[in-house]
């Protein structure tokens, strides 16, 4: 059975949604329970959940707005459960909201940004240019300044923000993040695996990245 993708309004969503969101999550790092996770579902506006043969294997909460004008889809906290499918559950996610932000702004470039606490989380990244931060780039001015923009819509303090590294320092809970565990962590660029090192994931910190999806990409989805 093909693994089965359904994107709906976050007020659709039913106690037993959220209690397999949150089994899935007590197998990461982050374990958000369903009293976070209700939480998240007022803050965002879609969540996208993947089902392989029925039972739910990731989800990602979402929305598409415009910052100052320019396209955007911001990824709440999403996990993806640990299984051999892992990957393909990952990418089926982002697909799906890739082909919506290409439905919602037809031929514009879309700026994509998510908040991650491990390397593996990149992979959400694949189909993606000018990722910010990346290895051996130097954040313009305004890439910095997209950082900051971001981490205010993640409702981040500025004083706990580092724009340099775009690093956010937490505050002793458990980060929102795109949570996902590679299946082949070895295959991981080392230069990205650093990038990750100063990170005190216990204490909630956690990594902003964007990354464009180009609008002749994404006309490809339509």
């Amino acid at each position: 059975m093909a693994i089965e993708i359904d994107t709906k309004d976050c007020t659709a969503l039913s106690d037993a949604d959220f209690a397999e969101m949150a089994d899935i999550c007590a197998e990461s790092p982050g374990d958000l329970g369903v009293g976070i996770l209700s939480k998240q579902a007022e803050a965002w506006v879609l969540v996208t959940l993947a089902r392989d043969n029925g039972k739910l294997k990731g989800f990602s909460f979402s929305t598409l707005e415009r910052i100052g004008g320019t396209p955007s889809v911001l990824v709440g906290v999403a996990s993806i459960k640990r299984t051999s499918k892992r990957d393909s559950i990952l990418r089926g996610i982002m697909h799906d909201q890739l082909r919506r932000a290409v439905l919602a702004f037809p031929d514009e470039d879309v700026l994509i940004g998510a908040r991650f606490n491990d390397p593996a989380g990149f992979e959400a990244y694949r189909q993606l240019d000018d990722i910010v931060p990346r290895p051996g780039h130097k954040a313009s001015g305004e890439e910095r300044a997209w950082g900051r923009r971001l981490a205010k819509r993640f409702g981040i303090d500025s004083g706990s923000y580092d724009d340099r590294t775009f690093n956010a320092k937490g505050d002793g809970t458990v980060a929102c993040v795109l949570d996902h565990s590679s299946l082949k962590p070895d295959g991981i660029d080392p230069d990205v695996v650093a990038m990750f090192v100063d990170l005190d994931v216990a204490r909630g910190d956690s990594l902003i990245a964007f990354g464009w999806a180009m609008a002749e990409d994404l006309a490809k989805l339509a």
